[in-house]
């Protein structure tokens, strides 16, 4: 199978479910710009950033965009229990922009809870598939300012821009999510070409046999990316879904042309063309899953705090400990973690979600130290244990699955490296250790091991 022949058979496998795959390490390329190296060091010391999925379609409670897509209605339409057919589901899908109206909408409030709570980047998404844009774009009327959307007077009505500004003002990184494809552009699903209305997740028509029209919206889309990296204030990470847009799957939208556009603005930008490889997916982004063993390049897993990207009533949240404890393997991979958690469509945060962050920042605020600016350190992720390292320390992690756990009197650590002296992080230091056959065998103090609840993890750092 030829290299093209190859990308070709990977693209058709890059979503399934609405969940993508992610690109292979070797397909990451390494920018020559010092500038763009020196930014995915920058990127690799946050290790947790913020994801937000919100727009029209968290006033339904369903997962964003996919039902709009008939080839894909067969898992995408599981949450639709009223009776209707195809068609009127997109039109009344399409039409919720007319009902969108998050008058609780508290950016400030968003950052400072971010901010708090060891949150160190916001990624948002400012437009997906389907089309709707939540900043003031002048390309398309469906859009947060629109005059159809009820929100458009409000004093925060161009989402984005308060949003980014609010989590810059804390000092957060801006990562922007954007999708390539567009549901609700006539120039990619375009009426009228077909014989029938069927939906898929690509254009309604084949680029080559229409290039011109699709110009059009390669033109539209370069359009609405430099809005965002001109009007919008510094952006660090351009991240860029609905990996099917390539030029393999002859959906050639010049992407590097507009990076390269967008980076005589901003030269720090990053971009994130995801399961795509090559030159501008310069971060690698597992989706709802992280990879088995460590990766030596810059990745990102995103997932969802709860069930859902977006908004789901009822929905069921992953606990603190299961959070904090996907952040210590994603960080012991190699990796961030974009945690992402569906606005309301009042414009609050879940309550529920509001007390995972505080609880996970709780944590970070105790062993943080062992988390951010740290680099993999053999053997990363062993059993029950993680490890970290950051200036000639290396942090360990023992964790414990379950709260009722029995904390042992003596922790063994597959450690075979140097061990000067062992604290415990937010303890006791210079804890009693032993040279055993599988590692070192540390002695925790009384404290520790006579608790009623095993902790998330016990922390410690050796020093060489």
């Amino acid at each position: 199978m030829s290299e093209k022949e190859q990308a070709i058979a990977e693209s058709e496998e890059a979503v399934e479910q609405g969940v993508h795959n992610y690109s292979n390490e070797e397909s990451w390329v390494k920018p020559e710009d010092p500038l763009l190296l020196e930014r995915l060091e920058w990127f690799k010391d946050q290790k947790l950033g913020l994801m937000m999925h919100w727009g029209p379609y968290s006033q339904l409670g369903l997962v964003e965009s996919w039902a709009l897509s008939d080839e894909d209605g067969d898992w995408s339409r599981d949450g639709i229990d009223w009776d209707i057919d195809s068609e009127e589901l997109k039109r009344q899908y399409f039409a919720l922009n007319k009902t969108f109206n998050p008058l609780r909408f508290q950016p400030e409030l968003w950052a400072e809870l971010a901010a708090e709570n060891g949150f160190k980047y916001l990624n948002f998404t400012t437009k997906h598939h389907d089309g709707f844009c939540m900043w003031d774009t002048r390309t398309t009327d469906y859009r947060i300012t629109g005059q159809e959307c009820p929100f458009h007077t409000h004093k925060h009505a161009d989402i984005v821009k308060h949003l980014f500004n609010s989590f810059r003002d804390k000092g957060l990184g801006i990562s922007a999510y954007f999708s390539k494809a567009d549901w609700h552009s006539p120039y990619y699903w375009t009426p009228g070409i077909r014989p029938d209305t069927k939906t898929s997740r690509g254009p309604s028509y084949d680029p080559t046999e229409y290039p011109w029209l699709w110009e059009k919206f390669v033109q539209f889309t370069h359009e609405q990316i430099m809005e965002l990296m001109t009007n919008y204030g510094r952006i660090d990470v351009l991240w860029l879904d609905a990996g099917w847009v390539n030029d393999y799957r002859k959906q050639n939208i010049r992407l590097g042309e507009v990076v390269e556009k967008a980076r005589e603005i901003q030269p720090w930008l990053l971009s994130a063309d995801r399961t795509v490889g090559g030159p501008y997916e310069n971060l690698i982004t597992p989706e709802q899953t992280l990879p088995e063993r460590a990766l030596h390049v810059p990745w990102e897993s995103c997932i969802t705090m709860g069930t859902s990207f977006s908004f789901r009533y009822e929905d069921r949240y992953k606990s603190v400990r299961q959070l904090i404890q996907l952040l210590i393997e994603i960080v012991a991979k190699g990796g961030n973690l974009a945690l992402n958690i569906g606005p309301q469509p009042d414009g609050r945060l879940p309550e529920t979600a509001i007390a995972r962050m505080k609880g996970m920042g709780k944590w970070l605020n105790v062993y943080g130290e062992a988390i951010y600016g740290t680099r993999v350190c053999e053997p990363y992720s062993e059993g029950n244990t993680c490890f970290t390292q950051k200036n000639g320390v290396v942090y360990a992690f023992y964790l414990y699955k379950d709260a009722n756990e029995e904390v042992p009197e003596e922790i063994v650590i597959p450690w075979n490296g140097e061990a000067g002296s062992i604290d415990l992080v937010g303890g006791e230091e210079r804890l009693a250790y032993r040279r055993t056959e599988s590692g070192i065998a540390i002695r925790l103090p009384e404290t520790e091991h006579s608790v009623k609840e095993a902790p998330i993890a016990h922390v410690f750092r050796i020093h060489a």
